[in-house]
């Protein structure tokens, strides 16, 4: 009889898990289409009706993109949020536990799909960006590495929407979640520079992580330089990242011990 190690069962535990959340994305295609069309819509929106009036230098549409591929990424990977709080609140971790497999492999589910919901979402936002006069210019390296910082951008907001599930009361309070993120790009350089806002929002702009994460992705993409942006976006999602993996096993056993 062959004998496999314990690395062997976690991969397939998470593995299942993956499969089980990839389903309930499939089927659940209103929040599917409403965290892609959002972002197209509201794409369209500065595009046509705000994009004459503000000035960034280029195209608006060139300049814009960055910014509403992670508005995109930010709406899927939050409603992580939602599907963690659903399973806890129905109690099907628990039925999940008294099972022989591994525990965080839920989450790691629920985290891998969420990765696949947002490569789709952003496929489809860059494909109606094109259709509008977006005309990027990057080689396929910096394709690469935009598409790089965008799935560290979703794992990162997916790990904290972990977090946010497994401590919201119920699911409409982790519903919540989504707004905070949706409203985190506003105040960046998604839309306008952050030299154009007045000084306290200026300051918090030009500080605050999604910023540096925006202009890497928008200097990727349009082959320009992006100077510090790139380290200074990797070591805050990086550091986003490890901490809210630490704190949503930390609080999946703990709830486990309740």
């Amino acid at each position: 009889m062959t004998t496999h190690s314990a690395a062997y069962w976690a991969a397939s535990d998470a593995l299942t898990m993956v499969r089980r959340s990839m389903r309930h994305n499939v089927r659940d295609l209103e929040s599917l289409l409403i965290s892609v069309m959002l972002p197209v819509m509201l794409m369209l929106l500065f595009v046509y009706v705000f994009g004459g009036a503000i000035d960034t230098g280029t195209e608006y549409v060139t300049y814009v993109v960055p910014g509403i591929i992670l508005l995109c990424a930010g709406c899927g990977a939050s409603t992580t949020a939602v599907s963690v709080s659903a399973d806890m609140q129905t109690g099907v971790v628990d039925r999940f536990r008294s099972l022989p497999i591994v525990g965080s492999a839920v989450l790691t589910g629920h985290v891998v799909a969420s990765m696949a919901r947002n490569v789709f979402s952003t496929v489809v936002v860059i494909g109606v960006a094109v259709l509008v006069g977006f005309r990027p210019e990057a080689s396929a390296l910096g394709y690469l590495g935009a598409l790089a910082m965008v799935l560290l951008f979703v794992l990162a907001i997916s790990w904290v929407s972990v977090v946010v599930g497994l401590v919201a009361k119920s699911v409409e309070a982790a519903n919540a979640f989504t707004f905070f993120v949706l409203f985190l790009p506003y105040v960046s350089s998604a839309f306008v520079p952050p030299d154009t806002m007045p000084a306290v929002l200026h300051g918090f702009a030009g500080n605050q992580p999604v910023t540096p994460m925006i202009e890497t992705i928008r200097g990727l993409i349009m082959g320009t330089p992006v100077g510090d942006n790139a380290w200074r976006a990797v070591a805050w999602f990086g550091a986003i990242t490890v901490l809210a993996f630490i704190a949503s096993m930390f609080l999946f056993r703990r709830s486990r011990s309740r």
